[in-house]
């Protein structure tokens, strides 16, 4: 994605037709799947969570692809550092040539934990972060405005009403 194709998908985020914290959830999660190290699975898992969930498509999927080739490796260092500093393991070197699980199955316990810690923290943060940014441009148009304004007061059901079924006698 280039710069341009990223500023529209955000924009098209931020102006859902949806509760605020609906939008700001289903990035969360996918922020926090993008922290996994099922690399190659991200977009499949955001979808099924979105599905089992009932949240936004989109958002959980562009929350999914928050962490990139650029930052994968700093953050695989950083999970395996983490999780074995939480585990009170003594340090040890990480060494991958690849992403391939075969590879990483080894440093799979502290890897699982760091990255599950990272991600819970970075999900948190996302939440807040894509609230305070739905809120702020929604301002900036009053039909959206009108639509933050009433949904916030109103809240939002994310359970759907059973549909009524007629039964004939």
């Amino acid at each position: 994605m280039n710069k341009e194709q990223i500023k529209q998908r955000m924009k098209a985020i931020l102006a859902l037709d949806s509760h605020p914290g609906h939008i700001a959830t289903g990035f969360a999660v996918g922020v926090f799947i993008s922290f996994t190290p099922f690399f190659g699975l991200h977009t499949p898992l955001a979808i099924a969570a979105a599905f089992l969930f009932r949240l936004n498509k989109l958002t959980t999927i562009t929350g999914a692809w928050v962490n990139t080739p650029l930052t994968v490796g700093p953050v695989l260092i950083a999970s395996f550092k983490l999780g074995r500093w939480l585990r009170g393991l003594p340090p040890k070197p990480f060494l991958f040539k690849n992403l391939e699980w075969q590879e990483l199955k080894v440093y799979s316990k502290s890897l699982l934990l760091g990255s599950s810690v990272i991600g819970i923290v970075s999900a948190i943060i996302a939440y807040f972060l894509c609230y305070w940014l739905v809120i702020r441009f929604r301002r900036k148009d009053p039909g959206l405005a009108e639509l933050t304004r009433e949904s916030i007061i109103a809240g939002e059901d994310l359970e759907l009403e059973p549909k009524q079924v007629k039964h004939d006698p």
